[in-house]
């Protein structure tokens, strides 16, 4: 569990082939959500610092897909795609993700935004693998780097909403 400071997301992944995230935001839900799935503004926060997002896709409904491409500082690029599952909304968004890197390694992740009153959102996410060698590598990816830093990219465009 990552607790180094008190804005880090709370990642836990212990005796299970998931991933837990949960990270709360000083902002109400439907605008978290809308910052979680317009690729538009998705494009502006997700991945770590220094990180450019160079294609960012989202057909959020039943089916749908999505793509992200990200390019780190050294110019190299990483690809990720999955579908929807069910239409998303705040109480419950479904999906796939897949890095392109290694493709078939597919994990299935569900967002649910809880409101916490006076405008704030707590974020529950899980990402549940088929192995737990797959979510082991996920974790040894630098991953819960990549979500603190993207969630502090988020909170900076939340701000801006």
């Amino acid at each position: 569990m990552s607790t180094s400071k008190s804005t880090d997301a709370q990642i836990d992944a212990t005796g299970t082939h998931a991933i837990t995230i949960v990270r709360d935001f000083a902002h109400p839900v439907a605008t978290v959500f809308r910052a979680m799935n317009e690729p538009e503004l998705v494009a502006q926060w997700i991945g770590p610092h220094g990180y450019d997002n160079v294609e960012v896709t989202s057909d959020a409904r039943h089916g749908g897909t999505w793509t992200l491409v990200q390019r780190n500082p050294a110019g190299d690029e990483f690809g990720f795609r999955g579908t929807f599952h069910g239409d998303p909304t705040p109480a419950l968004t479904l999906r796939t993700f897949e890095w392109l890197g290694l493709p078939g390694h597919v994990s299935f992740e569900s967002m649910r935004l809880e409101d916490l009153g006076d405008g704030r959102t707590r974020a529950h996410g899980v990402s549940v693998f088929t192995t737990t060698e797959d979510r082991d590598g996920m974790l040894a990816s630098g991953m819960d780097h990549g979500v603190n830093e993207g969630y502090e990219r988020l909170d900076d465009v939340l701000k801006s909403l």
